[in-house]
C-alpha cells in the first residue's frame, strides 16, 4: 500500500506560510491567528487519518464461455478499517465489453462493512484471459491523504470460439483400422453394400444374398465396406494475417478449426492440431472430449508470431503428421513459406485440403489507378497460386464472413467428385 499527500495540501501550507512571514515582517500577532487555521486543518486531518484495511476477493461466474455470451464478475470488499471514499477499478480484458456496472466506481465503507460490486461482461472475442486484478484508492474525509494499492485476485476466463454451421464433413481417402463413421474402400465386415461374389468355405450364412442365389442356382455372398475412423490434422497458418476493425483472418481460422475438430471428434475420428508460422506447435491426434478441450486450449493460445529468420522453412517435421491422415489447412495464403510447406505435404502423399481464409474483405478499396493496378496484379498472383494447388490435386475452397463454412466444404467435395486419377 502506498500513501501520498494530495496536491490539496499545498495551498493550505502556502497560505499558512505566507501568514507567518507577514506576521514576522509586520510584527502583527493578529496575522498569526489568521494563518493558524490554514496550518491546523491539514495537520489535524493527517493526524486523524487512518490507513484503510480492506480485504478484496474477485470471482467469475463461469470460467468457460462461448464467444458472444455474458459472464458476471463479483468483487467483494471486506473492511476491517473502512474508508470515507474508496475508488475501485477492475482491470478488464480489451476483448470484453462492460454491459452492466460502473468501472471505476466510488463507494463508502464503514469499519467492519462489506460491499459486493457486480460487473457483467460481454465476451466479444475468443481467447484465454485472467480477470480479477483490482486497483483501489482511498481518501480521508477531508481529502488530504490518499492510499493506493491493488489486489491480484485473477481467475482464468476462457472464451471459446463460436462454432460454424457444418452440415457434412470431408471424407478421407484413406481410413484407419479402428471403427468409426467413415465407409472404407476396403471390403470387410460392415453394413454398406460393396459387391457380390460366389460362396466359399468359411463364409457366414447371414451374408448369403438369397435373391442372387435363387436366380443363379448357386450360393452368392454380399460383400460390405467396413466403417472405420480416420486421422484428421488441422493446420492453422500463423505466418501472417489480414485484419480490420477488430476482425482478422486468424479469427475465422480459429473458429473454423474449432468447428471441424468438434464435428470430427463426434464421429469418433482422431484429430490433431498444428500451428505453423513464426513458431511451430503441434498436438498429436487423439479422440474423445478431453482431446477437444486440448485442441480448444491450443487454439486459444494461437497468435501471429512474425519470424523473419525462418526464410527458408518450407517443410513440416514428419513426426507431426501420421501417415494416411486427412490434412485440412486453414490459411490466408499470404506467405510463400506456408504455400511451399503445404505443397510439400502433397508431394509427400498426404490427403491435403486447403480452406483459404479470404483476406479480400479486410482490404481497403483502391482509390487511384496505380492502386487498382496493384490490386489486379495481386489477384492474378493469388489465382496463379490456386492453380499450382489445383495442378497438384489439392482442392482450394475460399471462405469469408459472407459465406458459410459448409459451402466451402461442399466445393471441396465437388472438386474431389470430379477429380480423376491419371496413371503414369
Amino acid at each position: 500500500m502506498t500513501r501520498r499527500i494530495t496536491p490539496k495540501f499545498a495551498p493550505y501550507a502556502a497560505l499558512a506560510g505566507v501568514g507567518l512571514l507577514a506576521a514576522l515582517a509586520t510584527r502583527l500577532p493578529e496575522l498569526v491567528a489568521l494563518a493558524a487555521p490554514f496550518a491546523l486543518l491539514p495537520a489535524v486531518s493527517l493526524l486523524l487519518a487512518r490507513a484503510p484495511k480492506v480485504d478484496v476477493d474477485a470471482s467469475i461466474e463461469r470460467e468457460r464461455v462461448l464467444e458472444g455470451e455474458d459472464v458476471e464478475v463479483v468483487v467483494r470488499l471486506d473492511a476491517e478499517v473502512g474508508a470515507d471514499r474508496l475508488d475501485v477499478f477492475v482491470e478488464l480484458p480489451r476483448e470484453t465489453a462492460l454491459l452492466e456496472g460502473e468501472n471505476p466506481v466510488t463507494v463508502r465503507l464503514q469499519d467492519g462493512g462489506t460491499r459486493e460490486l457486480r460487473f457483467r461482461l460481454g465476451c466479444e472475442r475468443w481467447g484465454a484471459y485472467r480477470v480479477g486484478r483490482v486497483f483501489l484508492r482511498a481518501r480521508d474525509a477531508l481529502g488530504f491523504a490518499t492510499w493506493e494499492w491493488y489486489a491480484d485476485c485473477r481467475s482464468p476466463l476462457k472464451v471459446f470460439p463460436r462454432e460454424e454451421a457444418v452440415r457434412g464433413l470431408l471424407r478421407p481417402t484413406e481410413t484407419q483400422v479402428f471403427s468409426g463413421n467413415h465407409v472404407a474402400r476396403q471390403k470387410a465386415e460392415g453394413i454398406e453394400f460393396a459387391d457380390l461374389r460366389p460362396f466359399v468355405a468359411g463364409d457366414r450364412v447371414r451374408h448369403i444374398n438369397w435373391r442372387a442365389t435363387a436366380r443363379r442356382g448357386e450360393l452368392w455372398i454380399n460383400e460390405q465396406h467396413p466403417e472405420r475412423n480416420s486421422d484428421v490434422i488441422l493446420i492453422i497458418d500463423t505466418f501472417t494475417e489480414a485484419s480490420a476493425e477488430g476482425r482478422s483472418t486468424l479469427d475465422n481460422a480459429v473458429r473454423g478449426a474449432a468447428s471441424l475438430a468438434a464435428r470430427y471428434l463426434r464421429h469418433k475420428d482422431r484429430v490433431g492440431f498444428v500451428t505453423f508460422g513464426g513458431m511451430l506447435n503441434w498436438l498429436f491426434p487423439s479422440t474423445g472430449t478431453a482431446q477437444l478441450y486440448r485442441i480448444i486450449d491450443s487454439l486459444l493460445d494461437t497468435q501471429i508470431v512474425l519470424n523473419y529468420a525462418w526464410k527458408d522453412i518450407h517443410v513440416l517435421p514428419p513426426r507431426t503428421l501420421p501417415p494416411q491422415a486427412l490434412v485440412i489447412a486453414l490459411s490466408p495464403l499470404l506467405d510463400d513459406r506456408a504455400a511451399r510447406a503445404l505443397l510439400d505435404l502433397r508431394a509427400r502423399g498426404f490427403d491435403l485440403v486447403v480452406v483459404e481464409i479470404s483476406p479480400e474483405p479486410f482490404l481497403a478499396e483502391p482509390e487511384s489507378e496505380v492502386e487498382r493496378l496493384g490490386r489486379r496484379l495481386w489477384s492474378l498472383k493469388r489465382d496463379a497460386l490456386r492453380g499450382r494447388f489445383a495442378a497438384a490435386g489439392v482442392p482450394v475452397a475460399s471462405w469469408d464472413d459472407e459465406r458459410p463454412l459448409a459451402q466451402a466444404l461442399e466445393e471441396v467435395t465437388t472438386f474431389r467428385r470430379s477429380a480423376r486419377i491419371v496413371s503414369a
